[in-house]
């Protein structure tokens, strides 16, 4: 195992991961995608809070502060964001409808384009509307899936339990994802280090954001209210995609790294070996020079009078 870690982990496949997270330009295309999911997400949320208020006692706004145990100033911008009022008409008409089309398929071109350039693709933009739509498709069963199984098994604080049963589900849907939105440029086989990783990654995320998100949606909404929501809300999205994009990147290069693996070109572990001791050799070296300045610090100050 420890073999193992030491070979994944070692200097020069970290920077090559760091190299290609910075190629895609990952904090902004990160934000890229939050901005895209929140534009999307918000019309999508209010017209499904009032279809399934109309179907069942509660609606989305109530699904959210119940899963992640929202109270005081934070339930009640959540409720202010996602609830329809009670005195107006539920139906969307054509142009909230065509506009809430748009929006969705927006945030697949933004997710399409992380694909193309982690992989290095020639970009197809709206040309590959068709698998955009399809995608939108899969992504609403996917929620209802993920939602029902948070229902069924998302009972304590860290939903911990429904997190771990739906990672086959999340790495499964994370390639078809990948595979439909490069228009099945990229492989399946291709796809499976990023699937895995990044249904590690955001299972983690999930359990931590049970945890941390009712303190950032009550403080945001007490400060500033109804906007504080928002805020609130695009920084948990923008960790999602910082997660996302991460793993892309790392999925990529693990994926390449096992193709030079299988053709031989595996790197020598004495090799491995020099990296992490060129590490530790400069690790302590920096450390030494800290601890001299610090001494040096202390001998020159005054004595106290």
């Amino acid at each position: 195992m420890v073999r193992l870690l030491t070979f994944w982990l070692r200097p020069a496949f970290a920077l090559r991961v760091l190299n290609r997270f910075q190629r895609v330009a990952g904090f902004d295309r990160s934000m890229a995608l939050a901005s895209s999911a929140l534009t999307a997400l918000i019309p999508a949320a209010i017209l499904g809070s009032a279809l399934l208020g109309s179907l069942t006692a509660s609606d989305v706004a109530h699904r959210i502060t119940e899963r992640y145990g929202l109270t005081g100033a934070g339930a009640d911008a959540v409720n202010a964001l996602f609830s329809p009022a009670q005195s107006s008409s539920t139906s969307i008409s054509v142009f909230g409808a065509l506009f809430m089309v748009v929006s969705a398929l927006s945030f697949t071109r933004a997710a399409q384009r992380l694909f193309e350039q982690t992989w290095e693709l020639k970009p197809l933009s709206v040309r590959n509307t068709r698998n955009g739509l399809w995608w939108l498709l899969s992504a609403a069963l996917y929620t209802l899936v993920t939602g029902w199984l948070s229902v069924l098994l998302g009972g304590g604080r860290t939903g911990l339990v429904a997190a771990v049963c739906e990672l086959p589900l999340s790495a499964a849907f994370l390639i078809w994802s990948g595979w439909l939105l490069s228009a099945r440029r990229i492989t399946w086989r291709d796809l499976v280090p990023f699937g895995v990783t990044a249904a590690v990654t955001t299972a983690v995320y999930s359990v931590g954001t049970r945890l941390y998100l009712p303190h950032l949606f009550n403080t945001s909404a007490d400060r500033y209210g109804l906007v504080g929501a928002v805020f609130a809300l695009i920084s948990a999205l923008f960790g999602v995609m910082l997660v996302i994009v991460g793993s892309a990147a790392l999925g990529r290069e693990v994926r390449d790294e096992l193709i030079r693996i299988e053709q031989g070109g595996r790197t020598p572990d004495d090799e491995v070996r020099r990296q992490w001791n060129s590490v530790v050799d400069q690790t302590r070296s920096r450390w030494r020079t800290v601890r001299r300045q610090v001494s040096r610090h202390h001998s020159e100050e005054p004595p106290e009078r």
